[in-house]
């Protein structure tokens, strides 16, 4: 793909580009990251157009883009670039431009450094784009002797990593949308979709993992498995074999519904609603993309997106969204609805484009 050239350091990019990663409960901070003055107007931008824009940019800025987030207050979107030529770029399609010091390179890095030497169960990692570090996270499971080996692979990584403590616990939330059953399990359909014309629907991976054929809230049976994947990835697909009325919307809890025109990627600070059987309806913002979470007994999924929205068991598979626009399956966390905590959801453009489907 050709690029405008830019003169000046450049870096590799890694697969994550221009997609900004972070995990919860950081405290947001400028560190190692300084702001051209005397910037052009910024674009007001809601967050999917930002996303457009961010995904545009990594196109043009290649190997000069750092990671990108939305500005919900700002109606804007940050673009972390590596010199002061690619930030002229970016303000130049009317983002902000903060120029930082870790190149993409460096937290790939780090991050496959954390893969090979510290994939502790209990724990997550993400690239934090507000402070331009690889922010790993560990729970409540992980004990003394793993928090020391996981310190010692953190402090050799420098000032690129950082460690943390989380109060919860990760784990897929087994136990949107409306409830869906199957044998003893209970999880939450996600979004309708189609393919060649027939009806499917979308939930968790670690959903149909477990069960093969699902009922309804009054025990009917409704559809049959046609693809799974977890882990790695956390995605099922299954078939309707009732015939049931399957509309493109998700179901708010309150008597009424929100309609779902199509899919979008997520971007970092956009505000976005869960829908889930267990929990209902909770809303909040997406803190990271491309999460690696190390839930336990060699269940590690990669390419999450990380949010505060809170949700529980049973929630598992049901939708995120923003606006018409789906986004997520909710895969897992740390916490709940009471104590608050970080929730990771499956990208749904990921999994409409494996296994063929799209929103109908």
């Amino acid at each position: 793909m050709q690029h405008r050239r830019i003169p000046k350091r450049r870096a590799v990019v890694t697969g994550a580009g221009i997609a900004a990663l972070v995990a919860a409960g950081v405290t947001f901070q400028t560190a190692n990251a300084s702001e051209p003055s005397d910037a052009p107007e910024l674009k007001t931008l809601s967050a999917i157009a930002a996303g457009k824009l961010a995904s545009t940019l990594d196109r043009d800025l290649g190997a000069d883009a750092a990671g990108a987030y939305y500005d919900a207050q700002a109606k804007s979107l940050v673009v972390n670039v590596l010199d002061e030529a690619a930030a002229e770029v970016v303000e130049e399609a009317g983002a902000r431009a903060r120029i930082v010091e870790h190149s993409p390179a460096e937290l790939k890095s780090a991050r496959t450094a954390l893969k090979q030497d510290a994939a502790i169960p209990g724990t997550a990692w993400v690239t934090d784009p507000t402070t331009n570090k690889v922010v790993v996270t560990a729970d409540r499971t992980v004990s003394a002797a793993e928090w020391k080996k996981l310190a010692e692979v953190v402090d050799g990584l420098g000032p690129v990593a950082e460690l943390q403590r989380t109060k919860g616990e990760f784990k897929p939330f087994v136990a949107g949308g409306d409830a869906i059953t199957g044998g003893s399990g209970r999880c939450s359909l996600g979004f309708n979709v189609v393919k060649g014309g027939e009806p499917y629907f979308l939930t968790a991976g670690h959903c149909t993992e477990g069960i093969s054929t699902w009922s309804d809230s009054s025990g009917t049976v409704i559809g049959q498995n046609e693809v799974s994947s977890f882990p790695g990835d956390d995605y099922g697909l299954v078939k309707y074999t009732a015939d049931v009325e399957h509309p493109s919307e998700v179901n708010l809890y309150n008597g009424s519904a929100q309609q779902i025109g199509g899919a979008a990627e997520a971007t970092v600070g956009m505000q976005v609603t869960r829908s889930g059987s267990t929990t209902q309806v909770h809303s909040g913002k997406v803190t990271g993309l491309d999460a690696t979470v190390n839930y336990g007994n060699g269940d590690i999924v990669n390419g999450l997106i990380q949010t505060d929205v809170c949700a529980e068991p049973g929630d598992s598979g049901g939708a995120l969204f923003s606006g018409d626009k789906a986004i997520g399956l909710t895969s897992g966390g740390s916490g709940d609805c009471s104590s608050g905590g970080e929730t990771f959801f499956q990208p749904v453009t990921e999994a409409l484009s494996a296994t063929g489907t799209q929103i109908g």
